[in-house]
């Protein structure tokens, strides 16, 4: 049985940005900042030079980052965050081919009911090591984390690193292919979405969001295969695979219609047509009836593979 996260609960990521490049320098195109009003206004007011700030240093260095702690870092909104409670930033640059088409940038706060995990997994000697990650209040897990290596295949992070594609697990705790599965339990985990992060040298990177009842990273996660020799020539994309608060289950099956959008069509559709991140908040007609949706486009090879998105 599919477990599933409860639809009124905290979540666990706080503030979701989506930084674009325009004229030498990252503008905001997009951002979901709840009742944070105070650093909303902070960030509509500040652009980024590469190299400057996390988004900037995801650019420069051409890797996801992760930013845990900003007094005396090179964070620049290090204040209004505070005001906000915010103490934990991953930035997540998203390149098609050597092109930088923007930077995603989540934002979390730090108390000792927060529990969920990102995760940036970095290959090297052959292996998938754990490079950096926020865990709220899971420190075991943290712990673990730490002293665990995935060879291509094996758990989320190796699974995803063997097909070069987005992967979602349910039933963490129990789950035979989730190596961490005890821990995960214990930290109450219960869903892993992991993302191939393309970017320009060949590094491997694997982003791995761990969702737990409590103060899940979403109340819904979809995955949508883009790759032509899934959907054919016209470019668009099939749900393959999602799970849902309300719905369950998302996939369809054999004798079922498949679900399929085009590229520029919705807000799937708008993700695999720019190549960008979207983020959408205050209009639950177009995501699910939840607040807000976070569509982040997958690129291999330098066109959009696949799209997963999830709704908090």
């Amino acid at each position: 049985m599919d477990t599933i996260v409860e639809a009124d609960v905290k979540p666990f990521i706080q503030v979701t940005e989506v930084w674009v490049p325009k004229d030498g320098t990252l503008e905001l195109a997009a951002g979901s900042y709840g009742d944070l009003a105070a650093f909303e206004e902070a960030s509509r007011r500040t652009s980024f030079a590469e190299g400057e700030g996390l988004p900037g240093k995801a650019w420069a260095e051409k890797r996801p980052v992760v930013l845990k702690g900003f007094d005396g870092s090179y964070f620049k909104r290090i204040e209004p965050a505070a005001e906000a409670g915010l103490t934990t930033a991953v930035a997540i640059p998203v390149f098609a081919g050597t092109e930088l088409k923007a930077v995603l940038v989540v934002l979390c706060g730090d108390d000792e009911n927060r529990t969920g995990a990102i995760e940036i997994w970095a290959e090297q000697d052959g292996l998938l090591m754990l490079d950096d990650g926020y865990y709220g209040a899971a420190k075991h897990f943290e712990w673990v984390s730490q002293h665990t290596h995935f060879p291509k295949g094996q758990g989320l992070p190796g699974g995803v690193w063997s097909a070069q594609a987005p992967m979602l697990l349910r039933d963490l705790g129990s789950g035979y292919r989730f190596i961490r599965a005890d821990s995960a339990g214990k930290a109450g985990l219960t869903t892993g979405l992991g993302l191939p992060i393309s970017v320009p040298g060949g590094v491997t990177y694997v982003l791995t969001l761990l969702s737990a009842r409590g103060t899940p990273i979403a109340h819904r996660f979809e995955m949508w295969d883009a790759r032509a020799e899934r959907v054919g020539a016209e470019p668009s994309a099939v749900l393959a695979d999602g799970i849902c608060a309300r719905e369950g289950a998302l996939w369809t099956g054999e004798a079922e219609p498949e679900k399929r959008v085009k590229a520029w069509h919705g807000l799937i559709g708008r993700a695999l047509g720019t190549g960008v991140p979207v983020v959408e908040s205050g209009t639950p007609a177009l995501t699910a009836g939840y607040d807000t949706m976070v569509a982040l486009p997958i690129h291999k090879d330098g066109k959009v593979s696949h799209v997963v998105a999830w709704y908090v």
